[in-house]
C-alpha cells in the first residue's frame, strides 16, 4: 500500500513537473527572445535611426551653414563692386569697427546699458502681466472685467505712447522702464491667461477635492500648467522689449545699443551702425537660446520622446 502510494505521488509530481516545465521554458525562451531583440535591433529600425541622425546633422549643418554662406556673398558682392560700399560696408571692415569699439569699451557700455533697461522694463512688466493673466484664466468674471480693457489697450502702438510718457516720467531711466514695461504686460498676460485656461479640468478638480484655497491654486495648478504659454510670452516679450527699448534709445538717452545706431546714422558711420545692428540680431539669439535652457530645466517632459 505505501509503495503504492509513493509510486502514485512520484508519478503525479512527475507529471506537474513535466506540466510545468513547458511553461518555465516559454517564459525563458521569451525573455531570451526579448534580449536578442534589444541586442539585435530590427535592420528597418537601424536603417530609420541611421536616416533620422542624418537628417539631424544635415539640419545643422544648414543652421551653422546658411549665415555664413550669405556673409561670404555680402563680402564678394560688396568686393566686387556691386554693393555700394557707402551703405553696404564689407563685413570685414564691420569686423574691424566692431573690434575697436569692443577694445575701447564703448560698446560693452552701451550693451550693459540696454540690457539694463530690458531686463528692468521685463521685471516691472512681465511680473503683472504674469499674475492678472493667471487670475484671468481661473476666473471668468475677472477675465469679463479685463477682457475689454485688453482688447482697447493692446493694439496701440507702444511707439505711439511714448510722447506721453516722456511727458509725464521725463527724459530720465524711468520713462525707458515704463515704456519696455507697457510694450510686454499685455504679452505676458495674453499667454498666461491661454495656458490656464487650456489646462485640463481635471487638475482643478482635483484641487478642490483636497481642499486647495485660492493661493495655491494658483500655485500648484495655475502657473505650472500654464508654464509652456508663460515661456512663449517670455520669449516674445524679450524680443520686444529689446525692440522697445531701442527705439526709445533714439530719441530720448546718451547711451545704449539705440543711441549707438541713431548717433552712427547722424554722423554718417555706417560700420557704427552695421554693428550696433548684429549686436541687436546676436542679443536675440541668445535671448532665444535662454528661453529654450530654461524650457528644458522648467518643463523637461516636453522635450522627453
Amino acid at each position: 500500500m505505501i509503495d503504492e502510494t509513493t509510486s502514485s505521488s512520484s508519478t503525479s509530481s512527475t507529471t506537474s513537473s513535466a506540466s510545468q516545465t513547458p511553461a518555465w521554458s516559454e517564459s525563458r525562451v521569451a525573455e531570451s527572445a526579448s534580449a536578442s531583440a534589444t541586442l539585435d535591433p530590427n535592420p528597418s529600425t537601424a536603417r530609420e535611426v541611421v536616416i533620422a541622425r542624418r537628417r539631424r546633422l544635415q539640419e545643422q549643418i544648414l543652421t551653422i551653414g546658411s549665415p555664413i554662406l550669405l556673409i561670404l556673398l555680402w563680402e564678394l558682392l560688396s568686393r566686387v563692386g556691386l554693393l555700394d560700399r557707402r551703405f553696404f560696408p564689407a563685413p570685414s571692415s564691420i569686423v574691424g569697427t566692431f573690434g575697436t569699439l569692443l577694445s575701447s569699451g564703448e560698446l560693452l557700455s552701451d550693451v550693459r546699458d540696454t540690457l539694463t533697461r530690458v531686463f528692468v522694463g521685463l521685471l516691472l512688466g512681465g511680473v503683472p502681466g504674469l499674475i492678472i493673466g493667471a487670475i484671468m484664466g481661473l476666473s471668468p468674471l475677472a477675465r469679463a472685467f479685463f477682457k475689454p480693457v485688453v482688447a482697447a489697450l493692446f493694439p496701440i502702438p507702444k511707439i505711439a505712447v511714448l510722447p506721453l510718457i516722456f511727458l509725464i516720467f521725463g527724459l530720465g531711466e524711468e520713462a525707458k522702464y515704463v515704456s519696455v514695461a507697457i510694450g510686454i504686460v499685455f504679452l505676458m498676460l495674453i499667454n498666461t491667461m491661454a495656458g490656464v485656461i487650456a489646462i485640463d479640468q481635471i487638475y482643478f478638480d482635483v484641487g478642490k477635492n483636497f481642499g486647495a484655497n485660492r493661493w495655491q491654486f494658483f500655485r500648484t495648478i495655475a502657473v505650472p500648467g500654464a508654464m509652456p504659454g508663460i515661456l512663449i510670452g517670455l520669449q516674445l516679450s524679450l524680443t520686444i522689449a529689446l525692440l522697445v527699448c531701442v527705439a526709445t534709445e533714439f530719441v530720448g538717452a546718451k547711451s545704449g545699443l539705440g543711441y549707438l545706431i541713431w548717433n552712427s546714422w547722424q554722423t554718417f558711420s555706417v560700420s557704427t551702425m552695421y554693428v550696433g545692428l548684429v549686436v541687436c540680431a546676436l542679443l536675440g539669439v541668445v535671448f532665444q537660446f535662454v528661453v529654450e535652457v530654461l524650457e528644458r530645466v522648467l518643463i523637461p517632459w516636453k522635450h522627453r520622446s
